[in-house]
């Protein structure tokens, strides 16, 4: 039993991290609730009788030590959740805030591979998304276990229900209320919900390709020319974001690329976080040395969403 136990979390670790990471929005929550999982599992190798299969029994173990550690901390946050209206492109963007708990970009190696269940009301895709996972902070611990249960991994509502120690009709009750909840603040709902081209689609991989070219030129106008009208860029953890094209432009041209360009320019590297295409940037003086990521978020061929996460820690995960 203990080699075998040892094999299985060995072999769902993964899956354990991003059932994690759904719940924390923090790749480095998730690998220390990852970890308690794993011992939680090992003090209590005795009770698994195989009634479910060693991934649900991780999973059953990982909701509780996520909903245990939700109680002491507070939900992770993007800047359009924590400022109610745009900056203005003509100021300096603001300071970075320490004080909130920004959400985290999630590496793709934990997406490649990732199993996901025909019966789940959220594609793999979305589930990962930067959008879902903000959204999903907002609810409260139990509403966001029963959604993640339910709706992400596909789990029945009894399966749910036992896993969190209550009754079917509260498990029901708690889900509904969570979708309502999620549909306020996460519009794209549903498994036909994401229309951004997947990060392997040969026109998302062109596109993404023609914004990094212009990000490391210079090119405000053919940056400007992959996104949509109605594009957002947010700058974690800084809690400025800018909403249109025309605000985006000129934030470019005044701050990113003027005030505070790095004097050599800037060095870029493909990546993907979430399931979405991004970047890793940094200055060309120094181009081992990033200093943060950037997640692109697609739609109708072009980009809505840029989101760049200002820390050199976060940068280096990838």
């Amino acid at each position: 039993m203990s080699e075998d136990l040892t094999a299985a979390i060995e072999t769902h670790r993964r899956d354990v991290v991003l059932l994690c990471y759904r719940f924390l929005g923090s790749m480095a929550e998730a690998e220390e609730a990852a970890q308690e999982t794993a011992l939680k599992a090992w003090r209590s190798r005795a009770s698994f009788r195989g009634e479910a299969s060693p991934r649900t029994w991780l999973h059953r173990i990982a909701t509780r030590v996520c909903i245990d550690l939700l109680r002491h901390r507070r939900g992770r946050r993007l800047p359009p959740s924590v400022r109610p209206t745009a900056a203005d492109p003509l100021q300096p963007p603001d300071p970075p805030i320490t004080e909130i708990a920004w959400l985290e970009p999630l590496p793709d190696d934990y997406v490649a591979g990732a199993a996901s269940d025909p019966a789940a009301r959220y594609s793999l895709q979305e589930s990962v998304s930067l959008a879902f996972i903000a959204a999903l902070q907002v609810l409260p611990p139990r509403q966001r276990a029963v959604l993640l249960l339910r709706d992400v991994l596909g789990w029945s509502a009894g399966e749910a229900a036992d896993a969190l120690d209550q009754s079917v009709s509260a498990t029901n009750s708690a889900l509904h209320r969570a979708r309502v909840a999620l549909q306020a603040t996460h519009h794209r709902t549903g498994s036909t919900a994401v229309a951004a081209a997947a990060p392997e689609d040969a026109f998302a991989r062109r596109l993404l390709e023609a914004y990094v070219r212009a990000w490391a030129a210079d090119d405000i106008d053919a940056l400007l020319a992959t996104m949509r009208e109605d594009v957002r860029l947010a700058m974690p953890p800084s809690p400025a974001w800018y909403s249109g094209r025309r605000a985006v432009g000129e934030l470019l041209r005044r701050w990113i690329f003027g005030a505070l360009r790095p004097p050599g320019g800037y060095a870029t590297r493909p990546t993907r976080a979430n399931g979405q295409p991004g970047f890793l940037f940094g200055s060309a003086d120094d181009p081992d040395r990033p200093i943060g990521v950037i997640v692109l978020s697609m739609e109708a061929g072009l980009v809505r969403d840029i989101t760049a996460f200002l820390d050199e820690g976060l940068a280096a995960r990838f």
